[in-house]
């Protein structure tokens, strides 16, 4: 189900992934969240739309437990954007697409 837009990171490509220039969108996520469920096809759609502009990518945190702590995140679904490493906005829970948009654009 996800696309090939979608980038899969874990614990060991994280840092690398988030170095870019380009700002990158990190949903983390686990299969059991409901609310994760429900934001999926929203994250899919900004993947499509923003492809080459903006990296879009998900964490499994029972896959991958060390950085979810690095950044303190105890609920989920939690989204960050990441611009050169540094975090540049931070949402939890299942927010509407606007929302979303909002925060690249901060790191735009």
């Amino acid at each position: 189900m996800a696309s090939d837009k979608v980038m899969q990171v874990n614990d060991a490509d994280f840092d690398t992934t988030i170095a870019s220039e380009q700002p990158t969108l990190v949903d983390f996520w686990a299969p059991w969240c409901g609310p994760c469920k429900a934001i999926g096809p929203v994250i899919e759609e900004l993947a499509k739309e923003y492809d080459g502009s903006v990296t879009i990518a998900k964490m499994n945190v029972d896959d991958n437990p060390v950085t979810p702590g690095k950044f303190g995140i105890r609920a989920i679904p939690t989204l960050i954007v990441f611009k050169s490493g540094e975090v540049v906005d931070q949402i939890t829970g299942a927010v509407g697409k606007t929302q979303l948009v909002e925060m690249i654009k901060k790191a735009s």
